[in-house]
């Protein structure tokens, strides 16, 4: 009985989540190298009206999940770029790209870790 309400639960949910036409899924192109710059990435994509941020590095694009009632891809642009990475045809801000790690500077080199 316990597995049926659960299931019921979550199909509402997932139905609820489905018919809400204000929720967009987009790919916006992002600058990067590692995983220090996905985490840093999805962080600063992480505003209001954002439900979900993933960041590929082999892509080079963050995937964004949002409500447009809440927030347009514009604002999360300029909320990724104001981290210092550069979003699309939008520069990162300078001052917050010469206070990243050296591995994040992906405008001056590749990321080169160690291997292990």
């Amino acid at each position: 009985m316990r597995t049926i309400i659960i299931f019921l639960s979550l199909f509402v949910a997932l139905t609820a989540q489905a018919q809400d036409k204000s929720v967009k899924t987009a790919t916006i192109a992002v600058k990067g190298n590692c995983e220090e710059c996905k985490k840093r990435i999805e962080n600063s994509a992480d505003i209001k009206g954002v439900k979900l941020a993933v960041w590929d590095e082999e892509t080079q694009a963050v995937t964004v999940t949002y409500k447009t009632d809440k927030v347009n891809l514009e604002q999360i642009e300029q909320a990724i770029a104001a981290s210092g990475h550069d979003v699309g045809a939008l520069k990162g801000d300078d001052t917050k790209y010469k206070k990243l790690p050296d591995c994040c500077k992906y405008r001056d080199k590749k990321c080169e870790l160690p291997k292990k």
